[in-house]
């Protein structure tokens, strides 16, 4: 379908499912049958890979209980190979989920950012201050009854 149609799990219209189907050129350091990974093209450090999920899935919590595990068995084979290939002494690994977080692509990806000493950047604790006014209790037993709801 044209558009924002599906076709074989792949937008037409969605960057990253063009670059699944070779349309778009990328850097691509890794792929499988369920994910590929290709570097940032803006990177934010020397290594800065995304990882995707080959099927259109606009966030992580639309991906199917099936594709968690090869998505994130692909990011942790990333970061080992960035580990060693380019000496990384340790990561940020994180997801922007909808745009509010930074998103600017609805695909799910996962950011994998190789860290250096010195390299300027902050924990991902440093990324939002916007602590709770309600008991840590009171949002608890909000997220335990969502899941069984």
């Amino acid at each position: 379908m044209e558009g924002g149609g599906l076709e074989t799990g792949l937008m037409t219209d969605c960057l990253f499912c063009k670059i699944v189907k070779k349309e778009i050129p990328a850097m691509i350091v890794y792929e499988d049958d369920a994910t590929l990974g290709f570097l940032d093209v803006h990177p934010r450090a020397p290594g800065h890979m995304l990882v995707i999920p080959k099927s259109h899935r606009a966030t992580i919590t639309e991906l199917e209980s099936g594709e968690v595990g090869p998505l994130f068995l692909a990011v942790r084979k990333l970061a080992r190979a960035a580990e060693r290939a380019l000496k990384a002494e340790g990561f940020t690994i994180g997801i922007n989920h909808g745009a509010v977080s930074g998103q600017e692509v609805a695909h799910l990806h996962v950011h994998i950012m190789p860290r250096f000493t010195g390299d300027g950047g902050g924990s991902i604790q440093s990324v939002v201050g916007n602590p709770p006014d309600e008991p840590l209790a009171s949002i608890r037993d909000r997220i335990v009854q969502s899941i069984h709801d």
